[in-house]
């Protein structure tokens, strides 16, 4: 039996660090955003339910498959288990990465598209 494979994503969003779990991550077909779907929550086995990871299911509720930013991701991590959704405050600093514009380069006739 194939292993089945969950990612741990980690992004920035409106200045906190959001952290989802997924089956299928992959660059997608829209230039400059990862692909992000099938979205995998924690089973609800106690009566205790953790308020970080309810907000972050209800973000995503309906959603099939999101893009994110490139800009905004910070890791991509291949897991064994599912952990714990949640969004947390970002503690980056005061430094940010210079914005540099992805532009394709020339084709192989020379010629810029």
């Amino acid at each position: 039996m194939a292993a089945s494979h969950i990612f741990k994503v980690q992004f920035v969003r409106e200045g906190k660090v959001w952290e989802i779990y997924a089956r299928k991550v992959s660059h997608g077909g829209l230039f400059g955003f990862i692909e992000v779907e099938d979205f995998v929550f924690g089973e609800r086995s106690t009566v205790v339910v953790d308020p970080g990871e309810e907000k972050v299911k209800a973000e995503f509720a309906g959603v099939k498959r999101t893009w994110l930013p490139l800009h905004a991701v910070l890791r991509i991590d291949e897991v064994k288990k599912t952990g714990v959704s949640k969004i947390t405050a970002y503690e980056g600093g005061n430094v940010s990465a210079f914005p540099v514009p992805m532009v394709p380069g020339p084709d192989p006739g020379g010629r810029r598209t």
